[in-house]
């Protein structure tokens, strides 16, 4: 006897809502369709929250949760965003509430046990007794999970260990792969156990899946672009696979619920509502720009340098989205001007190396750059801005007003996003040191309070 086994996955939402509504009535119907005795399952590869969504920072995430809930997952894994933009707290609490289960085969506290909100693998039997092995992994950014108290380990020895030990035990193994394009080609050929990759983190899609020695991989994108099924057919005498195929349906093709703009309104509000809270008082307007200096750039670069204790700081003018105005700043006006989950990062470095990072920051074409990713939510990157750093007409540098000298040691206070190579290549192999969980909104909010700007009723 043959049967076909239904999977539907999603990945890297990342908070955009707008499709919501289509991939929740899609996902219900199409289940519905399939009859009360088909297989099927659906999962989440994780990056589902993005704090920069008003709802998700509103909630912390477990609004997210209960869209999944909603939505009637089987099982989800994390991604970064829900794994280090959130305290170690609000993290070991996301799932408390949650119908689904979470998988996540590499993810450990410090004392190397798991947490009692995820599994490291789960054999889920379907209707007819097939048995399916899910594993999953999580990319492995074990220095900044340990700053919040996790461990995350190499995933791909890990997932071998895992498939190795469950490989006898069931009759499919799926594998949710919060690791890359790469990574998961990887996988396919080192770890051929594993009959189905559902990739994400690095947004690839493939419209038809993509076959790499015995391993379908299938991936949607981002942002709720698409909604991916897998169907395989199994034969139960031969107990194995017969068939795999990967499909995507996209979902502005997808009808829309009549109540969907409803719903945005209602998540809306709902975050509006939570953020609702004044944090200070501003006894100023502080205006953005973002190609040039600016007050609230000013603003910016003490509350980051009283923060830190740096020497200097640097930073872009573009991670200002909106001015501050002049009284009470709530929670809401400041996720409005820096939505970013971005780390404030202290970098040390010698008079040498800083003059190199300040050469390279003169790049004329950064300012209008837009970027995408790396934590950054804004539109172009902007001017690079410097506070208790300045460089005079003549080429002499002063760091605190006094010249650079070359052989000795300087703190500079950035953002994390700087740190990966992407426009320093430098820093990211200098020595650092990473704030968390505190995000640069949170560094602006410090600063008001502990200049006395307390909002007094």
């Amino acid at each position: 006897m043959r049967e076909t086994i239904y999977i539907y996955h999603t990945n890297d939402l990342h908070s955009h809502l707008e499709n919501w509504p289509a991939i929740h009535q899609f996902l219900s119907s199409s289940r519905k369709n399939l009859g009360p005795q088909a297989s099927f399952l659906t999962l989440d590869i994780g990056d589902h929250l993005d704090r920069s969504n008003i709802f998700t920072e509103g909630t912390l995430g477990k609004g997210n949760v209960l869209l999944l809930n909603e939505a009637k997952y089987d099982y989800v894994t994390i991604g970064n965003n829900e794994g280090i933009t959130l305290s170690h707290e609000d993290l070991e609490s996301l799932y408390k509430d949650a119908n689904f289960e979470v998988i996540v085969s590499n993810f450990t506290d410090l004392d190397g046990e798991i947490p009692s909100w995820l599994l490291p693998y789960k054999i889920h039997v379907t209707p007819s007794g097939i048995k399916l092995g899910i594993v999953a992994a999580t990319a492995n950014y074990d220095i900044y999970y340990k700053k919040l108290g996790w461990h995350v380990q190499e995933p791909i020895p890990r997932l071998k260990e895992v498939c190795h030990m469950l490989r006898p035990q069931v009759d499919i193994i799926i594998c949710m792969s919060h690791l890359g394009m790469s990574l998961d080609e990887i996988i396919s050929l080192e770890i051929p156990e594993i009959d189905l990759i559902l990739g994400s983190h690095t947004h690839h899609v493939f419209e038809e899946g993509k076959v790499i020695g015995n391993t379908l991989q299938a991936a949607t994108g981002k942002y709720g672009m698409n909604v991916g099924l897998v169907t395989m057919e199994f034969d139960h005498l031969a107990r194995g696979i017969q068939s795999k195929k990967a499909e995507l349906f996209r979902a502005e093709s997808l009808p829309n619920p009549a109540d969907a703009e409803e719903q945005q309104l209602i998540w809306e509000n709902e975050g509006i509502a939570e953020m609702s809270r004044i944090v200070f008082y501003n006894p100023s307007a502080l205006k953005k720009e973002w190609f040039m200096e600016s007050d609230l750039s000013h603003f910016f670069g003490k509350a980051l340098l009283s923060f830190t204790k740096a020497d200097c700081a640097m930073f872009p003018a573009g991670i200002f989205l909106r001015d501050l105005q002049q009284g009470p700043i709530t929670a809401r006006d400041l996720h409005q001007c820096l939505p970013h989950p971005i780390n404030p990062c202290v970098i040390t470095l010698t008079g040498a190396e800083l003059l190199e990072v300040i050469r390279t920051g003169k790049n004329e074409k950064w300012p209008k750059l837009e970027v995408k990713g790396l934590g950054f939510r804004g539109n172009y990157l902007g001017a690079i801005i410097y506070e208790q750093l300045q460089e005079l007409e003549d080429g002499t540098v002063l760091i605190k007003e006094r010249p650079l000298e070359l052989e000795k040691s300087y703190t500079l206070a950035t953002l994390d996003m700087f740190t990966f190579g992407y426009f320093f290549p430098s820093l990211k192999f200098a020595q650092k040191q990473y704030f968390m969980p505190e995000m640069i909104r949170d560094i602006v909010k410090w600063y008001g309070r502990r200049e006395k700007f307390e909002y007094e009723s």
